[in-house]
């Protein structure tokens, strides 16, 4: 059923307006804009066409069965709404109003009154109180901005679930800058009946889907998504950002979407048990999801680390061994033998210890023996590799070095630098590579893939 979601072939716009200042010309306006080509239905009574588009009065005059319906009226008015798309069949209902519980008791009485219409019903609501959903493959979105003012990312193989819609929306908006794509983006909103458990399963089955990231505030059923994440770990990496962490994060929860405090300790241990890697912030979410979803799981916990800037290499290993300022891993030892073909391939002054130093001196060919080197040995379980441009024998062939040697140990690549460094960033994201433009990222990176590894291994899960 998730396909009727996530793969709508037709579309009904409730509340579609004319007037540019209205949320229904917004959502219609993005449809057009993002190349939507299923089948498009405005819903308004008072006009014959929108955007050279026939209109209709209401949904039940439509002559075709409708995958997805969004209802841009105000609260108010929703429930006539979802009695007619309920009565037409409709699968799923994205409700963009605010005005419930969020606003208190009259506005949970609403809700209440929803979810008695749609009872028994094939038709499922998203929201309310949502900027509904984005679906690059699709080309669908339901966005409240427009794409003038905020970018939105191409296809990718991130799904992001998000109980906040303009934290949703900023950061598509930011990691589209960097060739980041997204599979779909889906916002819960008040999520009175579609909820993240269910999206689990959606996701899981969809194929297009590598790792599933969530931001939420609260779980609405915490025990029944922890016992679904436990399964679906175990071919899908999931990544979590919790907020609400204190008591003034709860507080602030609480007003924003009505979410109800839950003590962080739990919700820490519950995250570990059912091998959820947690973030702490929307960065973080993003690059935990790349990691996992672009590269295998880390068996160990031994880092090798290559580099042309010394003072990188050392940082890197304050930050890999470090377990208050770093991610409490293993700088590896490397083995007698691997050191000995190192000094045949680096200059005379560079270092074969690990971290292994190219100098200034490093070629893009030396980048490559000194790599495949490195995953011969024994000793080592994972690559940290800082792709440095800027010197003169380096050049854009090292994402093809780096590409070559995706599928051998995990490796971790760092790209730091301005134009430039962005330039390569960008074409390593086309790859799939994951590259971070920051010693501390790159180094979290690494972790996500031991935690994944550990938490695989332990459940004997290959």
């Amino acid at each position: 059923m998730y396909e009727h979601l996530l793969y709508p072939k037709s579309i009904a716009v409730i509340g579609a307006s004319k007037d540019e200042k209205k949320i229904g010309n917004v959502i219609l306006k993005n449809l057009l804009y993002y190349g939507y080509n299923g089948r498009i239905y405005p819903v308004n009574p008072k006009n014959e066409d929108i955007f050279n588009i026939k209109t209709y009065p209401s949904i039940k005059d439509i002559n075709d069965e409708i995958d997805l319906a969004v209802i841009t009226l105000p609260s108010q008015f929703v429930p006539d709404s979802i009695t007619e798309c309920v009565e037409k069949g409709v699968r799923y209902v994205i409700v963009i109003a605010g005005g419930f519980s969020e606003t208190g008791k009259k506005g949970a009485e609403l809700e209440r009154k929803i979810l008695e219409l749609i009872k028994g019903s094939r038709t499922r609501v998203i929201g309310p109180n949502t900027v509904g959903v984005y679906l690059p493959k699709s080309k669908v979105s339901t966005a409240l901005t427009l794409p003038d003012r905020t970018a939105l990312p191409g296809e990718g193989c991130l799904a992001f679930i998000s109980q906040s819609g303009a934290l949703g929306l900023l950061t598509m908006d930011t990691i589209s800058e960097y060739g980041i794509g997204v599979s779909a983006f889906i916002n819960l909103g008040n999520r009175i009946d579609l909820s993240e458990t269910e999206l689990l399963d959606f996701f899981k089955e969809d194929e297009n889907t590598k790792s599933i990231l969530l931001y939420l505030e609260t779980f609405k059923n915490g025990r029944e998504f922890f016992n679904k994440a436990k399964d679906i770990v175990k071919s899908k990496p999931i990544v979590v950002l919790k907020s609400g962490r204190t008591e003034a994060g709860a507080k602030a929860a609480s007003l924003h979407t009505g979410a109800l405090a839950t003590d962080d300790s739990i919700v820490e241990g519950a995250l570990k048990q059912a091998g959820i890697v947690r973030a702490y912030s929307e960065t973080e979410m993003i690059d935990y999801g790349r990691a996992l979803g672009y590269q295998k799981p880390l068996t160990g916990d031994s880092i090798a680390i290559v580099t042309t800037a010394g003072g990188l290499g050392v940082i890197t290993a304050d930050y890999v061994a470090s377990e208050t300022n770093g991610v409490g891993l293993k700088v590896a030892t490397l083995d007698d033998k691997t050191k000995e073909d190192l000094r045949e391939v680096i200059v005379p002054f560079g270092s074969v210890e690990n971290p292994v130093d190219l100098t200034a001196e490093g070629s893009t060919e030396q980048y490559d023996k000194v790599i495949e080197i490195l995953n011969r040995d024994k000793n080592v379980d994972g690559l940290i590799v800082y792709a440095l441009f800027q010197t003169a024998k380096v050049d854009e062939s090292l994402i093809d070095v780096l590409e070559k040697h995706m599928s051998e140990k995990p490796m971790i690549v760092g790209i730091l630098g301005s134009k430039f460094g962005k330039k390569m960033l960008l074409e390593a994201e086309r790859r799939k590579i994951p590259a971070y433009p920051s010693m501390e990222r790159s180094v979290k990176a690494m972790k996500v893939l031991y935690i994944r590894g550990k938490y695989l291994k332990g459940r004997n899960v290959e």
